[in-house]
């Protein structure tokens, strides 16, 4: 069993793919560099690790229906190093369809996904929606994420951030060259879940050193299927009285606002 020390590829010099992850088999892999957390050194990133998950659900159940819905919960530290991912059909149906997919270190699940699939259909003459559209990338500031968390992940990312950004409030773009598995293609939903949970340190409400804010889970709902590319983040965080909060977040790709992202986020003052 992994602890969580820095296993993963690339952390002693060695060469690294520029790739989050190698694939070791039919459901094994190894985490890089490029995957590692902001909070611990020796973690993956929930970013990519969601991704990935999505990435082999559809791959090993591929289906003409639509991801509406994926919720990941972090059961466990995302370790660093070897990991496999198990994948099943909860709910099989012709226009409705539940599925199960976990990451597994040894015998410690770390992340367990559930992912809602829906039939296709034209409903096009009545699309709508009430959230305002992002200002494109171009037109806000190139940010340096590095400045603000550590970690090989955030290290990969390309940011942009809008002047009017305040704490718990903001909106901004990222994105990143690297695939989800090295020498493979990413799929198009899972290559946009793998920057998305990154919206609880775009507009962060407190200083990560006075105060200890990481999310237990990741869910996503979609009104329609992302484009990868740049992920576009309206992002607004709040912290309760009791340690509770949450970081909202409405979506968008280079076409609009796509659905939405809500984090559970656990709450501490750190001792100083």
């Amino acid at each position: 069993m992994p602890t969580a020390q820095n296993l993963h590829l690339g952390h002693a010099g060695e060469s690294c793919p520029d790739a989050y992850y190698v694939r070791r088999g039919e459901t094994g892999f190894l985490s890089t560099l490029h995957s590692q957390g902001a909070w611990q050194p020796g973690e993956q990133h929930l970013a990519v690790a969601a991704g990935l998950v999505l990435a082999e659900a559809e791959r090993r159940l591929p289906s003409d229906k639509l991801v509406s819905r994926v919720s990941f919960d972090v059961l466990g530290v995302i370790h660093s190093g070897p990991f496999t991912i198990d994948v099943r059909m909860l709910r099989p149906g012709r226009s409705i369809e539940l599925i199960e997919a976990s990451m597994r270190h040894g015998d410690q699940v770390s992340v367990q996904a559930r992912i809602w699939r829906l039939l296709a259909s034209d409903t096009s003459r009545e699309q709508g929606g009430e959230w305002a559209p992002l200002p494109p990338p171009e037109a806000m500031r190139p940010w340096v994420f590095s400045k603000v968390w550590g970690g090989g992940f955030i290290g990969s990312l390309e940011a942009r951030r809008a002047a009017d950004a305040r704490p718990g409030r903001g909106q901004s773009w990222i994105r990143t060259p690297y695939p989800l598995v090295e020498g493979e293609i990413d799929p198009p939903v899972a290559g946009f879940v793998k920057l998305v949970d990154t919206a609880n340190g775009l507009a962060v409400r407190a200083d990560p050193d006075a105060v200890f804010f990481a999310n237990v889970d990741l869910t996503i709902h979609f009104t329609r299927q992302p484009e990868a590319g740049w992920v576009g983040f309206d992002t607004r965080v709040s912290f309760g009285p009791t340690g509770l909060g949450e970081t909202f977040s409405v979506l968008s790709d280079a076409g609009g606002p796509v659905g939405t992202a809500a984090q559970s986020l656990t709450v501490r003052i750190r001792d100083r």
